[in-house]
């Protein structure tokens, strides 16, 4: 009976550690969306995308209109509504205030900046620039206005200031393939600031010449975010050094839950 009684006792030991071990296994998110910023659009997520889809991660990426931050915060809450369980949400410079706004959404559990805005409410990403300006904000006529109100980064400006560690013909053809948007989405103020009641994480671009990298380290270290600098990386970070990026939302995606 002895015998019984330890072998029953090492099988129960057994399968509660086992269990154990699938509920911390199970705590990983597996969802990532992934939110562009202005002037691009969402094919440049693909490298990261690739990374995070070969570790077996979930990954969609958003296409906004740029016509709004209301249209923009619209289209990522609708993919937002199509994932399955708990998301790491992950924003682009401008993307970053479109997290900011969308990250309610109950499906977010994680929010990742990378060289982007995080306003406050009742903020807007143009005023806070002005108070810690990019270099290219202080380039006369790099910022380009059509007739309609759609801003655009003068070409000859994009590959040194956009996109300064791409290969050039690949941004060169960026530059001629630029997402117009509309002006009002850089002075709408947020009517939400997720990174108040949901973890964050915040990647610094080291040489970005198109959102103050101070300005940057300001806004993660008032979300209390997990900050990663990437030394030498333009504004494209994302595109140019994929591996670091993505690495910083698989570490969102495994501590992201309690």
């Amino acid at each position: 009976m002895a015998a019984i009684h330890s072998l029953l006792s090492r099988t129960f030991v057994a399968a509660v550690l086992l269990a154990a071990s699938s509920i911390a296994f199970s705590k990983e998110v597996k969802n990532i969306v992934l939110v562009h910023g202005a002037w691009v659009d969402g094919s440049g997520w693909k490298p990261v995308f690739e990374i995070l889809k070969a570790a077996g991660f979930e990954v969609s990426v958003v296409q906004e209109p740029l016509t709004s931050l209301a249209a923009d915060v619209a289209a990522t809450k609708r993919v937002l509504d199509l994932q399955d369980g708990p998301t790491i949400l992950v924003g682009h410079s401008y993307g970053g205030s479109v997290i900011t706004e969308a990250g309610a959404h109950p499906n977010v559990v994680g929010l990742v900046y990378v060289a982007a805005h995080a306003p406050d409410v009742g903020e807007n990403e143009a005023a806070l620039g002005k108070g810690k300006p990019s270099f290219t904000s202080k380039q006369e006529g790099a910022i380009q206005k059509t007739s309609d109100g759609y801003l655009y980064l003068r070409p000859s400006d994009f590959y040194p200031d956009f996109a300064a560690d791409l290969p050039r013909e690949q941004a060169e053809f960026e530059s001629r393939a630029q997402a117009l948007t509309a002006s009002e989405v850089f002075s709408t103020p947020l009517s939400v600031a997720a990174w108040k009641s949901k973890p964050s994480w915040g990647v610094v671009a080291g040489s970005d010449k198109i959102i103050n990298p101070d300005l940057e380290r300001w806004y993660y270290a008032r979300a209390k975010s997990h900050v990663t600098v990437i030394e030498g990386a333009s504004h494209s970070v994302y595109e140019s050094r994929p591996r670091e990026v993505a690495a910083v939302i698989e570490d969102a995606a495994r501590n992201a839950l309690p």
